[in-house]
This record gives C-alpha cells, sequence and structure tokens, in this order.
C-alpha cells in the first residue's frame, strides 16, 4: 500500500476555558465543522509533546513532530537561521532575536517593538556585517519583529543567557548578558554579545527607519532582544532515515528551519504572513500539491499562537476558524489513500499568554482507521478518544507506522 500523510499544524491551539468564551477553550467557542466532521470520521486523542506538565517552544514542538526526539533538540537560534536561509557553519554560534523598543533607561516598552513588519530589511542591514573582537556578526530579518544573528569566530560558546526579559510592558529592563559557565570562551562571547547590542542600539535610535516611525507614532524598533544560543550541529535527515520524501508548506522562519533538518522541502511566500491574514487557500491548495510528489506533507498555521500570547481569547477563536477552513479545503481535495492528521505544537492558554504544559489534541482520519465515538475536535472530547494520551514521539511514530515507515520488532 502507497499511503501518504498530510499532518495539519495549529501552532498554540491548545487553551483552557476562558471565562469570556462562557468557561469554554477558544477551539470549544469556536465553530469548526470541517474538523469535527474529520473527528466524527477518524480516531483521536490527546497529546504531550514530551510528557506531561512539560511546555516546549514552537522549535522543539516542531523538533519532535517532524520526528525528531528532544535530545537531538540543537538549540532554537540555529533552528531559525536554516529557515530564513542564511548561510550557517558548523560551530557558529547562532542566536534567535526580537526587533525591540526601549526607552532611555533600558526598560522593554515593547519587546516586539508593535509587531513591527515593514523596515525590518533597512533596520538589518544598518547592522548586519560589524566586527567585534574579532567576531564577524551576521544579522537578518525574520517573519515580522523576529531575526536572527550569527556569531562566527573562535573561542566561542553558546553557553550564555538571554538579553530578552521575555515580559513585555511591565517595567523590566533588558538584562545583560553573561556566561552561564566558567568557561573563557562563554565569557568572551557574552562580552561580544553585550558590545553588540549596545553599537547595534546606537545605530537603530538614529536609523531613519525609526526616525519616521516616531512621526507616525510608532515605536521604534531600536533594540536587539537575544536569546536561545545555541551551536550549529549536524543532524541526519529524518527522511534519509525512513527512505521517505517530505515537504512543509509554512509561513514561519522557525518551523520552515526544522523542515530543513529533517530533510523536508521548505514550500514559502510572501501571502504566508504567520498571523491573521495568512493565505490559507494557498496553503491548502499548496498542501494537495505536495502531497501528489512526497510522502509526509506537513502544513502550518501560526494564528492561534499568536493570539495567544496576545491574551485575545475571541481573536484566537477566530484564528481557529481560519484553521477549520484551510483544513476543510485540503479534506475536500484529498485522494482516498492520503491520511489528513491534526495537532499542534503546544498550548498557548490566552490567560497566561505563554507555552503551557497542557495536551493538545489530535486526530487522524482516513483509509482502515478504527473510528472512535468522538464528535467534536477539542481538548475536552479529544481526551475519550481511541487514541489516548500519546508522547509527541507516539503520535508521529504511530503516522509514520500507517504509511508502512514503521520496521517490525522481533521475528
Amino acid at each position: 500500500m502507497n499511503r501518504k500523510v498530510i499532518l495539519a499544524i495549529a501552532d498554540g491551539i491548545g487553551d483552557l476555558p476562558h471565562p469570556l468564551l462562557e468557561n469554554k477553550t477558544p477551539l470549544e467557542y469556536a465553530d469548526t465543522p470541517n474538523l469535527d466532521r474529520l473527528a466524527s470520521a477518524g480516531v483521536t486523542g490527546i497529546m504531550d509533546l514530551i510528557s506531561p506538565g512539560i511546555p516546549v517552544g514552537t522549535d522543539m514542538g516542531h523538533l519532535i513532530l517532524f520526528g525528531y526526539q528532544p535530545h537531538h533538540y540543537p538549540g532554537r537560534g540555529p533552528i531559525e537561521a536554516l529557515g530564513i536561509n542564511m548561510d550557517v557553519l558548523p560551530g557558529d554560534i547562532v542566536l534567535r532575536c526580537n526587533f525591540a523598543a526601549v526607552d532611555e533607561n533600558g526598560i522593554v516598552v515593547d519587546r516586539r517593538a508593535g509587531r513591527i513588519r515593514n523596515g525590518t530589511e533597512e533596520l538589518a542591514d544598518a547592522i548586519n556585517g560589524l566586527e567585534i573582537m574579532g567576531v564577524s556578526i551576521y544579522f537578518k530579518p525574520a517573519t515580522e519583529h523576529r531575526a536572527v544573528l550569527i556569531l562566527r569566530g573562535t573561542g566561542l560558546s553558546d553557553q550564555i543567557s538571554d538579553s530578552d526579559p521575555k515580559a513585555p510592558n511591565d517595567g523590566c529592563p533588558y538584562h545583560t548578558i553573561v556566561s552561564l559557565d566558567s568557561s573563557a570562551e562563554s565569557k568572551r562571547t557574552a562580552m561580544v554579545l553585550n558590545l553588540f547590542l549596545h553599537k547595534a542600539h546606537v545605530i537603530l535610535s538614529n536609523h531613519p527607519v525609526n526616525v519616521e516611525r516616531m512621526k507616525q507614532g510608532e515605536l521604534a524598533a531600536n533594540f536587539i532582544l537575544t536569546r536561545g544560543a545555541g551551536q550549529m550541529i549536524q543532524l541526519d535527515p529524518i527522511t534519509d532515515a525512513l527512505h521517505m520524501k517530505g515537504s512543509c508548506i509554512a509561513g514561519e522562519s522557525t518551523v520552515l528551519g526544522v523542515a530543513k533538518l529533517a530533510g523536508f522541502k521548505p514550500v514559502t511566500n510572501s501571502r504566508m504572513t504567520g498571523n491573521m491574514d495568512t493565505d490559507i487557500v494557498l496553503k491548502a491548495k499548496l498542501a494537495l500539491e505536495e502531497i501528489s510528489e512526497n510522502d509526509f506533507v506537513l502544513v502550518h498555521l501560526k494564528a492561534p499562537d499568536v493570539k495567544g500570547h496576545d491574551n485575545k481569547p475571541f481573536e484566537k477563536a477566530k484564528a481557529i476558524e481560519l484553521f477549520d477552513q484551510m483544513v476543510g479545503i485540503i479534506a475536500q481535495g484529498i485522494s482516498e489513500d492520503v491520511y489528513l492528521a491534526v495537532a499542534a505544537d503546544h498550548s498557548t492558554p490566552c490567560e497566561i499568554g505563554e507555552h503551557s504544559g497542557d495536551p493538545v489534541p489530535i486526530l487522524i482520519n482516513g483509509p482502515s482507521i478504527r473510528i472512535d465515538r468522538t464528535k467534536h475536535y477539542n481538548e475536552i472530547d479529544c481526551a475519550y478518544g481511541g487514541l489516548g494520551r500519546l508522547t509527541g514521539h507516539g503520535f508521529i511514530q504511530t503516522l509514520h507506522g500507517l504509511i508502512g515507515r514503521v520496521k517490525k520488532q522481533g521475528n
């Protein structure tokens, strides 16, 4: 049997009951006829990406959903760099960054600079290519306010702290970067980065893009917050190990970076924004096109996670309805030999505004599935489904098994 899988990922879809939503989760509150129809004719369950109670980042969540184990994690920075086609070499120290707004006292006014979109290329060009203490610095913008920083040189380490306080708009200053061990390499790396942040702040504060933003009453993207330092390593692609072809449709650099690591062909387009205005019709169309040439296609929607972080439960429900529409288009065009699976990389409860360790709902619809009694796709109903409670690795291994990529054990 030559069966295939399309896996639709709703980033951060999991949530908790919210008082503004009649004590329902945004997923329960949303109108999701397509997801419910797939659940009614499929098998469902809930999933802990690693194990119960452990929150994961988008990077770790997708690393697992592409088939890796948690111990394969190379750090967020290298993943982000690959996702935006930066030239990354073994030994490079790579950091995930935000364009941010700070005041004259270093207080972080907004760690996303008003979710800046326009002008980031020009801002990045102004600080790309700097050299500090013999270390070459490469900087490139990613999705919206996000960016990636590469340090290239000798005597460097990824054992350094974050400058990002991860607490927007509450009077926290950015953090001075310090070494996390006693090595000379980590101390030197922290010094290089602190010097870079100061120099970048001076350059960005006077940049024409920010001068114009302030004239328009917008926040100046005058600082770079760093986090998730990692040293580039080489991972064997999952596609090689499983002897399969894969592709990934996404507009978010983290997901595209993990796809590259895993050997999946990254497919993106400027109309895939990583927010509510992303082109779901295009994503669905590309998923259907890609499955004709591949064994496993992953299609990703970022918007539910964004609205969870923004503490906006009604808007998160609307983002989930976008996901439902995208999945519905895929379901209408899918062939009989293709499984359509649905999952998430983590929960992002609106009342917390951050990732949590709560499990996420999963479903598999397709040929020869043992249909359970669940009628609705949400965190509560899927907990009673036939898949039970799986780890992320267990869920992906189940999908690999359905398409004949898991070897028999024993005789």
